[in-house]
C-alpha cells in the first residue's frame, strides 16, 4: 500500500513539474547596456563607458570587466564568480548605476543577465501578403498594428512575460526647422524645443465649490493634432505673432531605424515574447499558438503571420526522445532479464522497481523543485538500467535459497538479509559519487546539477524497494501458488457452471498463445543457455588459469592501461558538445561605414537566391544591430548583419553543405567583407578562442594583434580570425578655435550642443494619439544635413544680429574613428577571436600560447589567451577535483560498510579497468572529451565497484560461514555470482544503449555520457571477474 502511495503521488507530480528545456542556468555574468544615439565610440567610451566602470568596478565579487564602446552604445560585462547569487549581485550594481552621472539625454542603463531560458520562447513575423518590395507606408502600418493591436493582445496571454515588436518604421512627428529664419528671430533650436515643451502640457488648477457642487479645474493644452503643434506661437513682437509652421515643417514622420527584418527576402515586422520566470514553456507556447489562430481572423488587409521560432517544438522533441530512449533502454533491460531467469512473474516483480522508482523520483523532483528539462529526464534514462540491478541481486539470492528447500517467507527474509550490505554498499557507492558535483565550478555544475539529484532519488527508491517490495512480492507470490483445501458452497457451484462456456473459450485462446509462444521460448531459452553454459565453462577455466598465473595478469592489465593513456591523448577536446537545431546562422560584416540599406541589400540577394533550395523551409534575417533584448555584446554598426537559415524537417543529409556553398559562392565575391556560419549555440557565450592582448598605448597594441592575426592565419590551424583593432568608420571630426568662440561670447560645449540639436536633433516633448505616446523630434531638414558642406554652413549664434557659420569658428574634415573601443579591466584591449579548424581546443589554445610567444611584445603590453578554452580549463579543473574527491568519498563508503582498509582498496582497482574500456569506446566512436564525458566518468565509477562488492562480499561470506579456503572461496564466489553480475551489467548497458545510439534532438548531451558509461561497464566487468580475484588472492595474506 505504501509503494501505491508513493506512486500516486508520483504521477500527481509528474502533471505539475514545470517543462523547460535545460535547467536553470545562472551564468555569473551581468551586462549593463547603455543606448547614445549618434554618439562617436570615443564619445561613448569617454561619457558613458569609463564613469559606468569607475562605479562598478567596486561591486563584490566581480572576477572581470569587459567593455564595449561602439557608434550609439556601451556595453560593460561584469563576469563574477561560479556560485555568486546573481539576485544580490544585481541589486549592489544597481544601487551603485544609480550613482552614475550620465549625459543627461541618456535614457537609465538596462541591466542584462545571461540566461538561455530568459531567450524569446516564440516569435513570429507580420508580412504582407504580396511579394513584392513593402513601401515605407506599408512597413509603417505594420509596425503600428503590431504595437497597438498584437502586443497588447499577446502581453494578456498567460505564462507571457513581455512582447518585444521589432522592424519596420516607428511613428515619429518630425519638426524640420529652418535655421536661418530662426536666426532672423534670434532663435536656437533648443529654444524652439523648451516652448514646444511648456506648450503640451495639461495641469491641474485644483478645485471649486459652488453651493453644493464640487468642480474639478484643469488646463487642457496638450496637442491633440498636427495643427496645433503647428499653430504653436514661437516668436511674439507687438501684436505680431510667429508660428512654428512658419519657420518649420511638422510631418508625421518615422525614427530612424537601428535594425531592419526580413523573412523569406521580404521586409518584416518580428514579434518576439519571453516567458515569466517560473512559466511552463510548453504551456505558454501552446497559450501563444491558440492566441494567434484567433487574432488570424482579426489580422488588416493583406497581412499574414508567419512562425519564426517555436522553442517548445525543440524541447517537447527532445523531451519526447529521452522518453523513447528510457522506454526502449527498460523494454531490453527486461527482455535479457527475462532470458536470465526464464519466469515472466519472476521477471515482472523485477521489472515492477523500474516505474515504481521512476514514479517516487517525479515525486522528489517536484518536493526539491527540479524541472522536467532534457538533463533531469537524461538522468532518469540513465538510472533505467540501474534500478534492477539491487532487485535482481535480491531475487536471484532468495531463488538460490527456495531451490535448497527453505520455505517461501524465510527465503524471502534470509535472502534479502543475506545481500542486503552488498545491495547498500553498491547503491551507497554509486550515490556518493555525485556529491562531489556540489563542488564542480562553471557550467558542468550548473548543468548536471538536475541530472545528479535525479539519478540519486531513482536508487534510493530502488533500494527500499528492493529491500521491502521485491521480498514481499517474492513471498506472496509463491505462497499464491500453494495448494490448500477448499470447500465449496452451492451458490458458487452455479456462478462456475454460468460461467464455464466462456471459461472454455478462453482456455482455449490461452493454449493457443500458450504453445505458440512455448514453442518459440524454448528454443530461445535452449539458445541462450546453451551460450551462457559455454561462458560460465570459459570464465571457470579462464579464472583457475590467472589465479595460478597472478603475475601475467597483473602485467597485461598494466599494459591495457598504459595504452589507453596513449589513447587518451589522441582524444580531442570540448567545453560542450553543440547541439544541432536544424538551421545555422551567418554572421555578416560590411566594410566600416556601410549604410543599413547596403547590408539588407546583400542579405536580401542570398535569401533570394536560396529560395531554390527545396530542403531549406525559411530564411530570417536582420540587418543592423537591435530587435531583441538580450545579454549579448556586440560592436553595433549599420554595417551588420545576421541570416539564420531553418532546414526543413525532411532535408536531405548534404542540405545544410550545400546551403554553405551557395552563400559562400555570394559572399566571396565581395570585396573586404568579413563572414562567419555556425550552429546556434546553447551554453557557451564566448568565441572557441580568445586572445587578450592589453596595455596603455594602441599603437604597441595594434602592433601586437596585427602580428598575432598574420601569425594564426598562416597556421592555417584557424579559422574566423578576427581582431577588434579594426578599420574603424569614417567620421566628421570637428575641432574647435577656443579663441575665435571665446570672441563670440560662447563656448565650446554650447557650439557643440548646437550642432547636435540641428543634425542628431532631440525630443522635447511627446504626441498623444489615441493612448500611444509618439516622440516629437527637433531638429533641421535632412537636405540641410546630409553633407560637409551643409555641417560647415551651420549658424552656430542665431541669438547674435551677425551669424557666423561653423567653418568660422571650427575645422571639419573627413577622419576615421575605431569601429569600437574595447577596455578589460579598465584598460583598452585588443581581443582577437578564432575558431579551430580542428575542433580541438586544448591544442589550439596551447598554439596560439606559443605564437604569441615568438611576437616581440613592447613594455607594458601584455596578452593573455582565454575564451571557451579558459572556460573548459576551469571547469576540466574543478571536475578533475571532484573526480577525485569521488574515488576517496567510493573508499570511505566502502570501508565502512566493509568495515576492512584491504578490500575496498581491491575493489579499487576496478576504476582504472573501467577508465581502459572508456578510453576505448570514445577513440572508436571519435567523441571529444566534454564536461559530459567527464560527469560520465564521475558516474562510472560510483557503477563499475558494485560488481567487485558483490563479488568480495559473497568471497568474504563463504571465507566466514564455510570456512572456506580463501583461492576455494574465490572460485566458488566467482561462480555463484557470475549470473547476477552479468544480469546486472547486461541490463545497465542495454538500458543505456538506446541514449549511446544517439537518436533525436539534444541527443548530443545524452550519447558521450552513455558511450563512457556502456564502455567502461563492458570492459570493467570483464577484466573485474578475472582480476579483482588475482588482486585479491595478492593482497590478502590471510588464508
Amino acid at each position: 500500500m505504501m509503494t501505491i502511495a508513493a506512486m500516486l503521488f508520483g504521477s500527481i507530480s509528474l502533471e505539475r513539474l514545470n517543462l523547460t528545456l535545460l535547467p536553470e542556468l545562472t551564468y555569473p555574468t551581468l551586462t549593463i547596456r547603455t543606448e547614445y544615439e549618434g554618439a562617436a565610440p570615443a564619445e561613448v567610451e569617454e561619457q558613458v563607458t569609463r564613469r559606468i566602470e569607475q562605479r562598478v568596478g567596486v561591486v563584490s565579487g566581480v572576477r572581470k570587466m569587459h567593455s564595449i564602446s561602439a557608434a550609439g552604445r556601451s556595453d560593460v560585462i561584469l563576469e563574477f564568480k561560479w556560485g555568486s547569487d546573481m539576485d544580490m549581485t544585481s541589486i549592489e550594481v544597481r544601487e551603485k548605476l544609480d550613482l552614475v552621472r550620465l549625459p543627461i539625454e541618456l535614457e537609465k542603463p538596462s541591466l542584462l543577465r545571461l540566461n538561455p531560458n530568459l531567450d524569446p520562447i516564440y516569435r513570429f513575423s507580420v508580412t504582407l501578403e504580396e511579394s513584392s518590395e513593402a513601401t515605407v507606408e506599408d512597413l509603417q502600418s505594420l509596425r503600428r498594428y503590431a504595437d497597438e493591436f498584437l502586443k497588447r493582445k499577446l502581453d494578456a496571454v498567460p505564462g507571457v512575460a513581455a512582447t518585444i515588436v521589432a522592424g519596420g518604421y516607428e511613428d515619429e512627428i518630425s519638426i524640420f526647422v529652418d535655421q536661418f529664419k530662426l536666426a532672423q528671430l534670434n532663435l536656437t533650436v533648443s529654444a524652439v524645443g523648451q516652448m514646444l515643451q511648456a506648450a503640451n502640457v495639461n495641469l491641474s488648477g485644483g478645485s471649486l465649490e459652488d453651493g453644493s457642487q464640487e468642480y474639478l479645474v484643469r488646463t487642457l493644452n496638450q496637442f491633440v493634432t498636427l495643427d496645433d503643434i503647428r499653430n504653436t506661437i514661437v516668436f511674439q513682437r507687438g501684436m505680431e505673432l510667429i508660428r512654428l509652421k512658419d519657420v518649420a515643417t511638422v510631418v508625421e514622420g518615422q525614427k530612424d531605424r537601428d535594425a531592419l527584418m526580413r523573412v523569406n527576402g521580404q521586409q518584416a515586422i518580428e514579434v518576439s515574447l519571453y516567458k515569466e520566470g517560473d512559466a511552463n514553456t510548453v504551456d505558454v507556447a501552446a497559450n501563444i499558438r491558440q492566441a494567434l489562430e484567433q487574432l488570424e481572423g482579426n489580422l488588416g488587409k493583406g497581412m499574414q503571420i508567419t512562425p519564426l521560432y517555436d522553442q517548445s517544438e525543440f524541447i517537447e522533441s527532445a523531451i519526447a526522445e529521452v522518453q523513447t530512449a528510457a522506454i526502449q533502454g527498460a523494454g531490453l533491460a527486461i527482455l535479457i532479464l527475462f532470458l536470465f531467469l526464464k519466469k515472466i512473474r519472476v521477471t515482472l516483480i523485477v521489472a515492477v522497481t523500474v516505474p515504481a522508482s521512476v514514479l517516487v523520483t517525479f515525486a522528489m523532483m517536484r518536493l526539491f523543485d527540479i524541472s522536467l528539462n532534457v538533463m533531469s529526464l537524461g538522468g532518469i534514462a540513465l538510472a533505467i538500467g540501474m534500478l534492477m540491478d539491487n532487485a535482481i541481486v535480491v531475487l536471484e539470492n532468495i531463488a538460490k535459497r527456495t531451490e535448497k528447500g527453505e520455505g517461501v517467507t524465510t527465503a524471502a527474509a534470509a535472502g534479502t538479509t543475506d545481500v542486503a550490505g552488498a545491495v547498500l554498499a553498491s547503491t551507497m557507492t554509486t550515490i556518493a559519487v555525485f556529491l562531489p558535483l556540489a563542488f564542480v565550478e562553471g557550467i558542468a555544475g550548473q548543468l548536471f546539477k538536475d541530472q545528479a539529484l535525479t539519478v540519486t532519488f531513482a536508487l534510493i527508491a530502488s533500494l527500499i524497494l528492493a529491500m521491502t517490495l521485491i521480498p514481499m512480492l517474492s513471498a506472496l507470490g509463491a505462497s499464491g501458488n500453494e495448494s490448500h483445501p477448499k470447500t465449496r458452497d452451492a451458490s458458487s457451484g452455479r456462478r462456475q457452471e454460468e460461467g464455464l462456456s466462456l471459461v472454455r473459450v478462453l482456455a482455449g485462446i490461452k493454449g493457443l498463445v500458450g504453445a505458440v509462444f512455448g514453442r518459440t521460448s524454448k528454443l530461445v531459452f535452449r539458445v541462450f543457455d546453451q551460450g551462457y553454459g559455454a561462458v560460465a565453462r570459459g570464465y571457470d577455466r579462464l579464472l583457475a588459469s590467472a589465479l595460478r598465473h597472478p603475475g601475467i595478469v597483473v602485467l597485461l592489465s598494466l599494459m591495457a592501461l598504459l595504452a589507453s593513456a596513449v589513447l587518451a591523448n589522441r582524444l580531442s577536446l570540448e567545453l560542450v558538445p553543440s547541439i544541432e537545431q536544424g538551421e545555422f546562422q551567418v554572421a555578416i560584416e560590411l566594410p566600416a561605414g556601410s549604410r543599413i540599406e547596403s547590408t539588407d541589400a546583400l542579405i536580401a540577394r542570398i535569401q533570394t537566391d536560396l529560395e531554390r533550395e527545396p530542403d531549406i523551409a525559411r530564411t530570417y534575417s536582420v540587418s543592423g544591430t537591435g530587435g531583441r533584448l538580450d545579454a549579448s555584446a556586440v560592436s553595433g554598426g549599420e554595417n551588420l548583419g545576421n541570416l539564420v537559415v531553418v532546414l526543413a524537417a525532411d532535408s536531405q543529409d548534404d542540405a545544410e553543405t550545400r546551403a554553405m556553398a551557395r552563400i559562400r559562392a555570394i559572399l566571396d565575391a565581395e570585396p573586404a567583407l568579413k563572414y562567419t556560419m555556425e550552429r546556434p549555440q546553447f551554453f557557451t557565450f564566448a568565441t572557441p578562442l580568445e586572445i587578450e592582448i592589453t596595455g596603455t598605448d594602441l599603437s604597441n597594441i595594434k602592433a601586437v594583434a596585427d602580428a598575432m592575426v598574420e601569425s594564426m592565419i598562416a597556421s592555417d590551424a584557424f579559422i574566423d580570425v578576427e581582431s577588434s583593432m579594426q578599420v574603424g568608420y569614417p567620421e566628421l571630426q570637428i575641432e574647435f578655435d577656443h579663441q575665435r568662440i571665446a570672441a563670440l561670447g560662447l563656448t565650446v560645449p554650447q557650439v557643440a550642443s548646437r550642432v547636435v540639436d540641428k543634425v542628431k536633433g532631440n525630443v522635447p516633448t511627446e504626441f498623444t494619439f489615441e493612448d500611444r505616446k509618439v516622440d516629437i523630434r527637433l531638429r533641421l531638414g535632412e537636405e540641410d544635413r546630409d553633407s560637409r558642406a551643409d555641417i560647415e554652413n551651420l549658424i552656430v549664434n542665431p541669438e547674435s544680429s551677425e551669424q557666423v557659420r561653423l567653418t568660422t569658428v571650427a575645422r571639419v574634415y573627413e577622419g576615421i574613428g575605431p569601429a569600437d573601443i574595447q577596455r578589460l579591466s579598465q584598460q583598452r584591449v585588443a581581443i582577437i577571436r578564432a575558431t579551430p579548424l580542428a575542433q580541438d581546443l586544448a591544442e589550439a589554445a596551447v598554439l596560439a600560447e606559443r605564437l604569441l610567444d615568438e611576437i616581440p611584445h613592447p613594455q607594458g603590453v601584455s596578452s593573455h589567451v582565454g575564451g571557451q578554452s579558459e572556460e573548459m580549463q576551469a571547469s576540466f579543473s574543478s571536475l578533475t577535483f571532484a573526480l577525485l574527491l569521488a574515488l576517496v568519498m567510493v573508499y570511505l563508503v566502502m570501508a565502512s560498510l566493509f568495515e576492512s582498509l584491504l578490500h575496498p582498496f581491491v575493489i579499487m582497482f576496478t576504476i582504472p579497468l573501467a577508465g581502459i574500456g572508456a578510453i576505448l569506446a570514445l577513440y572508436a566512436t571519435a567523441t571529444p572529451v566534454s564536461v559530459v564525458v567527464f560527469i560520465g566518468g564521475i558516474l562510472l565509477i560510483g557503477i563499475v565497484v558494485n560488481n567487485a562488492i558483490v563479488l568480495i562480499d559473497r568471497v568474504n561470506a563463504l571465507r566466514r560461514s564455510a570456512n572456506h579456503a580463501k583461492q576455494q572461496a574465490l572460485a566458488l564466489a566467482a561462480r555463484e555470482r557470475l549470473r547476477p553480475i552479468m544480469m546486472t551489467t547486461l541490463t545497465t548497458v542495454l538500458g543505456l544503449l538506446p541514449m549511446a545510439l544517439g537518436f533525436g534532438d539534444a541527443a548530443e548531451l545524452r550519447t558521450p555520457m552513455a558511450i563512457t558509461v556502456i564502455g567502461g561497464l563492458l570492459v570493467s566487468t570483464l577484466l573485474t571477474l578475472v582480476v579483482i580475484p588475482v588482486v585479491y588472492q595478492t593482497l590478502d595474506r590471510s588464508q
